[in-house]
């Protein structure tokens, strides 16, 4: 049976390597993990149901105002609860992509069509789905940048012509930019920076992937418009931050130099894994994140989960099938088990 989401390691009585959930392979800050244990004596009493020091700390991390910024748990958390906000008529996805935005749209009653990405253009987005987005008025439109799982980037100037789009239409712009601080050239695509000057636009952000959090469940979004901020929010349940949690993300955002280490640790392990997979006749595709998206004329699943090692069958999501398989870029240890493994099955 393909899992919904990698990383469920619990079904394994032993340890195994998990190549299936895009997470830090550096782990969660130092920091982080001793802001949960000198709080302890904080957890008796409820968390702040308006997270202020945690928003604080997030805008200052990204260098914009915290009026437009609502946090939760988890990046999927926030997902549904912005469906249930904007209850759209209608929504426009570019896929294959992460399911949970149809699966919330999906729930708010939402008509959902699909921008599917192909493979002989290499998963990219082009300039065609603008006259897609003009063609009709939509209410909402998902991309998701760098694409999970292809790791694929829409590049700047493309993404502003989507947002000028989006706003001729009245269409809402949602970006999911989860993975862009994995990626090198963050800056000349990420529409997070500019949010204050793009009202319509919202984006989707997690401390699970950057800062290995993933227990912890903790995500944001920031909304252009604080209008738009007020909505989701009321749509949130009265706490939707743990203290633990909030603890966690604001001494992980104020951990110095940790992404950049991150970047680079994961620059060369990339590279060296995309590399290994093509020498031994794989198809792999042009992530930037840290993950590998690649396609096999073989199943690898089984054969892989003989060596302990779990990896993301890609099969399940919409516009794939067979074959299509995507791995985290985990330590350098790690990684080359995991080549070691391959170069074994591929003979």
């Amino acid at each position: 049976m393909i899992e919904k989401h990698g990383g469920n390691i619990y079904k394994y009585d032993h340890p195994v390597y998990d190549f299936s959930a895009n997470l830090n392979p550096l782990g969660m800050p130092e920091a982080a993990g001793q802001a949960i244990i000198d709080n302890m004596d904080k957890y008796e009493s409820y968390p702040d149901p308006d997270s202020t020091e945690l928003k604080a700390v997030i805008a200052g991390f990204h260098g914009i105002t915290a009026a437009g910024i609502c946090c939760g748990n988890g990046a999927a958390d926030i997902i549904f609860r912005m469906a249930l906000a904007f209850r759209p008529d209608s929504a426009l996805i570019v896929t294959p992509t992460f399911t949970e935005y149809e699966e919330a749209l999906a729930l708010a009653g939402c008509d959902i069509e699909h921008f599917d990405l192909e493979e002989q253009k290499g998963f990219h987005v082009t300039d065609e789905i603008i006259d897609v987005i003009e063609q009709k008025r939509r209410d909402m439109v998902f991309i998701c940048n760098p694409n999970n799982p292809t790791g694929v980037t829409v590049d700047g100037e493309l993404m502003e012509s989507i947002y000028a789009a989006c706003r001729k239409t009245g269409a809402r712009l949602v970006v999911d930019e989860c993975f862009s601080e994995f990626t090198d050239n963050e800056e000349q695509y990420a529409l997070l920076p500019k949010i204050d000057s793009h009202p319509g636009v919202v984006v989707i952000k997690s401390f699970t992937k950057i800062f290995a959090m993933a227990g912890l469940r903790l995500g944001y979004c920031v909304c252009g418009d604080p209008c738009d901020a007020e909505l989701i929010e009321g749509c949130m349940q009265t706490w939707p931050v743990s203290t633990a949690s909030a603890k966690a993300g604001i001494a992980a955002m104020k951990e110095p130099g940790f992404v950049q280490m991150t970047k680079d640790y994961i620059r060369p392990e990339r590279i060296n894994l995309k590399a290994n997979l093509a020498l031994m006749g794989y198809r792999v595709y042009e992530s930037e994140a840290n993950y590998i998206f690649f396609r096999s004329g073989e199943p690898l699943d089984e054969a892989l989960r003989r060596h302990d090692i779990l990896i993301r069958n890609c099969s399940n999501y919409r516009g794939l099938g067979d074959g299509y398989y995507r791995i985290a870029v985990r330590t350098k240890e790690e990684n080359d088990i995991f080549i070691a493994a391959m170069n074994e099955i591929t003979g």
